[in-house]
């Protein structure tokens, strides 16, 4: 559904303290998923007698785990905003993911997020002027304050129910 006449504007943007806040603590998630899906896959090895499975899990070399991290970091970041536009840290910061128009991005555009996410640096892209990261820009998503877009939405559609009417 197109949102005519709406726009994002730089006021309805996350700042960058909440930018930084969504890294954190959306790291901090990653770490905890990570440790729990090896420590799952360990028990149930374990429980079933799979000792050389165990044994692998244990000793994964760093790049074993690099490589397992990412995984882990790329399905919780696509399937999260894919679902819900936002991912734990987002929820808990009040902000979300739209379009210029503040409509909901496609799986492509999450899909770019995603992507862009790997970008060496890219995390830090977020702290010039307007708080907009590369894995933003690419895919042409904003983050924006979730109350605020709900307020200026409610108060666009007003505004265009008089316009029509």
């Amino acid at each position: 559904m197109k949102n005519e006449g709406f726009t994002v504007t730089d006021t309805l943007q996350a700042t960058q303290f909440q930018r930084f806040l969504n890294l954190s603590i959306d790291l901090m998630f990653i770490y905890i998923l990570v440790l729990s899906l090896g420590t799952t896959i360990i028990l149930v090895a374990l429980s079933a007698n799979n000792f050389a499975l165990s044994n692998w899990v244990t000793n994964l070399s760093a790049v074993e785990i690099a490589f397992y991290t990412a995984i882990v970091a790329f399905l919780y970041y696509y399937i999260t905003e894919v679902y819900f536009s936002r991912t734990i840290a987002k929820l808990l910061t009040h902000t979300i993911v739209v379009n210029a128009d503040g409509t909901k991005p496609s799986k492509r555009s999450f899909f770019i997020r995603t992507c862009c996410r790997f970008i060496p640096f890219e995390a830090f892209s977020f702290f010039g002027l307007v708080p907009r990261g590369w894995h933003d820009t690419f895919s042409n998503t904003y983050v924006v304050k979730k109350r605020k877009l709900n307020k200026m939405r409610k108060h666009s559609n007003t505004l265009t129910d008089v316009i029509e009417a």
